[in-house]
């Protein structure tokens, strides 16, 4: 499983701490360098079966410079808002977990990150 992190985010540390107590074996992506291009961002949405809208921080200084809470909520917006995912991956929530599955989870609470584990196999030891 990899999970996307942003390491100054308390949410994402808390998720780390539990996957390692669960002994997962997870990779960590500081999508903040390590940026999601579109296509990256359209799969995690389809793994989620979530919309663009759903996962993005409208709160965030550049949501507000962009002008998101305006934007439409429709599949005739859908690419502007992944556009604008890939293009300031600050307005991505954190962390989201994509388990072995195909699935994914937007891990904010310890039920939702204990379910990601649950949908891995085999567990082990966490990648360096």
């Amino acid at each position: 499983m990899e999970i996307w992190i942003n390491p100054a985010c308390s949410k994402c540390r808390s998720a780390l701490t539990l996957l390692d107590a669960e002994g997962a074996d997870y990779t960590v992506r500081r999508y903040l360098e390590d940026v999601p291009d579109e296509d990256e961002i359209r799969d995690v949405l389809d793994r989620l079966g979530l919309e663009p809208w759903d996962i993005t921080r409208t709160s965030e200084a550049v949501a507000e410079e962009l002008g998101l809470k305006e934007w439409a909520r429709d599949a005739g917006s859908r690419e502007r808002w992944i556009g604008a995912l890939a293009g300031h991956p600050k307005l991505i929530q954190r962390p989201i977990i994509t388990a072995d599955d195909g699935t994914a989870v937007v891990a904010r609470t310890d039920e939702a990150v204990r379910d990601a584990v649950t949908r891995v196999t085999p567990k082990g030891p966490r990648n360096p």
